[in-house]
Order: C-alpha cells, then sequence, then structure tokens
C-alpha cells in the first residue's frame, strides 16, 4: 500500500529533492499534488527587497526571519532566500500537512516501530525517551524502528496505517515503510516499571497532546478532530511509566499482547 503525495520542488528553473527525501521518492507518473519553489536570491534597490511573480498568494507562512508565501488553494508556495537552512524543512512540513489531513491523516510527534507486523507509537513530549523505547524494542526484540521523532497515521477501510517520514527531528530513524497500528504509549519516566491502561478523557488527553494542528487552515482542527475520535475509538492507549530497561520493554510486550507474544 502506498501513501503517495506527489510533491515537486524546484530551484533556478530546475526540479530538485531534499537529500533526506531520497528514499521516499516514487517511480509513479503523477501530477504534483504542490509545487514549491525555491527563489536563489532578491533584487535590491535602495535597500528594498523585490522579486517578481505572477501568482496570488494569500498565505504569508514564517519561521523567524524566514518567509513563504502560499496560494489560496495551497498548490503552489515559493520560499524567500532562507536565512536559517533548517527552515526548509519546516515549510515543506505544513504544506505536505494540508494535504495530508485532508486524506484522513494526522501528526503525531512520536517514534514508531513495527514487530511482528503490528505497530507501536511511543509518544511524550521531547525527552521523554521515545526514541530510547524504540531502541529497547530494536535491541531486545528486533523491532525495526520506522521513525523516532515523526509519525503520520492513515485512516484507512481496514485499520490506522503509521508511515514513517522523512521528517525525523535530532533522531537518525527514517524508513520509507507503513505499519499497521496495534497500540500506542504514552510514556512517563519513573524509577519503577508499570503500565495501566488509559480510557475516557484520560486517554483523549493524553494522545492529544502528542497531535499537530494544522490551525493554520479554515477546517484543520475539525478534520483532525474527526479522525483523531476515530483512532481512539479502534486503538487502545496505554501509559507506560518506565526506566531504560529491558523490563520495561517485556511488561508492555506482555500487556499489549498478552499470550499472542511472536
Amino acid at each position: 500500500m502506498y501513501l503517495v503525495i506527489n510533491i515537486q520542488f524546484q530551484f533556478n528553473g530546475n526540479n530538485f529533492l531534499v537529500e533526506d527525501w531520497n528514499q521516499f521518492k516514487t517511480n509513479l507518473e503523477l501530477p504534483p499534488v504542490f509545487t514549491v519553489t525555491l527563489i536563489p536570491q532578491i533584487n535590491q534597490f535602495h535597500g528594498i527587497e523585490c522579486f517578481e511573480t505572477s501568482k496570488q498568494w494569500t498565505h504569508i507562512s514564517r519561521r523567524g526571519s524566514d518567509v513563504m508565501l502560499v496560494d489560496d488553494k495551497w498548490k503552489n508556495a515559493v520560499i524567500l532566500p532562507l536565512q536559517n537552512p533548517e527552515h526548509l524543512s519546516s515549510f515543506f512540513c505544513q504544506i505536505f500537512y494540508v494535504h495530508a489531513v485532508q486524506r484522513h491523516i494526522l501528526y503525531f510527534h512520536s517514534s514508531l516501530i513495527e514487530f511482528g507486523n503490528r505497530g507501536l507509537m511511543f509518544l511524550g513530549p521531547s525527552g521523554i525517551g521515545k526514541t530510547t523505547q524504540a531502541k529497547l524494542w530494536n535491541k531486545y526484540r528486533d523491532a525495526l524502528i520506522i521513525n523516532g521523532d515523526v509519525v503520520f497515521v492513515q485512516e484507512t477501510d481496514e485499520n490506522f496505517l503509521g508511515w514513517g517520514t522523512p521528517w525525523h527531528g535530532s533522531s537518525s530513524y527514517c524508513e520509507n515503510a507503513n505499519v499497521p497500528v496495534h497500540a500506542m504509549i504514552v510514556l512517563k519516566q519513573d524509577l519503577e516499571n508499570s503500565i495501566r491502561e488509559l480510557t475516557g478523557f484520560e486517554k483523549v488527553t493524553a494522545v492529544s497532546n502528542s497531535v499537530f494542528y494544522p490551525r493554520w487552515l479554515e477546517n484543520g482542527m475539525e478534520l483532525c478532530l474527526e479522525s483523531l475520535d476515530r483512532l481512539l475509538t479502534a486503538i487502545p492507549v496505554y501509559e507506560l511509566s518506565c526506566r531504560p530497561d529491558e523490563e520495561a520493554v517485556k511488561l508492555t510486550e506482555e500487556t499489549v499482547f498478552g499470550k499472542d507474544i511472536l
């Protein structure tokens, strides 16, 4: 199964691909869903910066001193000369998510592993140990780490698929792969290992804190909340208070998979 949102990048009139995106390149012949153009330089006149364009831009996004202009359909964008090249990835992600959320896809701050063709997502704030738990599962259970920081979850007719993405934060794990999400694990650091299943409002709060909401999109919140409601109805959520050790892996494995351990 493929998740295809075809993007076209242009620089100096030529197509290009960001290095981290190479493994996500598709050979499918599809028209681009949106086109991003990088402007290499801007003409100056008496200190006034100006550029020529035939497009009608209706959205302005800023990251620090860097600026991206987008049309009303989020189909075309130009990024003015960057002061900080790291902001390029953030701009791409913003446009991508506009189109993803309209395809019933949610963006999570999470790590994702594949274990026995089933996906486990580890959720929590930065520094809580999401990538650490993923590494422990890789070390002790030979699980595949699909992504250590950013996961897109797509609602399908059969299940909810967790997708690896080109965005991976400070983590080095960035696989072009997908797996049906079996459970979500909200992490807490503790001196002892314990796990419990969350229900009701507690479940909603714990998970929603790890969802990115496209508030810049008119109906973005509504689309996210509709998908999130269906996700939380279908997928169990656990709170894991833990140390970074094999016992935490074993406890989670027994609780989530029960006797059906592979």
